[in-house]
């Protein structure tokens, strides 16, 4: 089984990978990483300041061809980032798709608006962030709703956290 774990920025979606890992003791790879990796060896031209746009159709494809791997090699894996397109259905055939479950973590404004000074704290609970002033209230809002009208509009799978942090994902 593949879980591909999407959303914005702060959602936790790394915090969800590890919880998982730790339950079903399947491996998982950050995008970020992925990322920082190629970025760090000189294998690309993209910064971690790149646009988001930019970023997603130079790794989806490594990510996409690594999670076919995967499943050929009948093996289990959680991809997490920020990186998967919406439209990530479209790259692969039938018999790929009945191995991958896809959720996109996703806040209500009403969430952020009452937990932003949480959301915050716990941006370093899985891994250290550098500096983020960046991560305003306004822009968890954007993000998000911007994730929300394409969840929607793709009709793919999301979570919306409305009331409590509390995500639960069976296998």
């Amino acid at each position: 089984m593949i879980l591909l774990i999407a959303g914005a920025s702060h959602t936790g979606k790394t915090a969800l990978a590890q919880t998982l890992l730790e339950t079903y003791n399947y491996p998982y790879l950050s995008i970020d990483h992925l990322k920082m990796g190629l970025i760090r060896s000189g294998n690309t031209r993209l910064t971690p300041e790149s646009d988001d746009r930019e970023l997603t159709a130079y790794l989806w494809p490594i990510v996409r061809e690594m999670v076919k791997t995967a499943i050929e090699n009948r093996q289990n894996l959680i991809v997490e980032g920020c990186y998967i397109p919406f439209d990530w259905q479209k790259d692969f055939d039938p018999e790929y798709l009945e191995n991958i479950r896809y959720y996109c973590l996703v806040m209500s404004e009403e969430y952020i608006r009452s937990h932003f000074d949480d959301i915050k704290g716990y941006a370093s609970t899985i891994e250290h962030r550098m500096e983020d002033e960046w991560y305003t209230m306004e822009r968890a809002l954007e993000d998000n709703a911007e994730m929300l009208a394409l969840a929607q509009e793709y009709d793919v799978n999301y979570i919306l956290i409305e009331d409590k942090y509390e995500i639960s994902i069976d296998l």
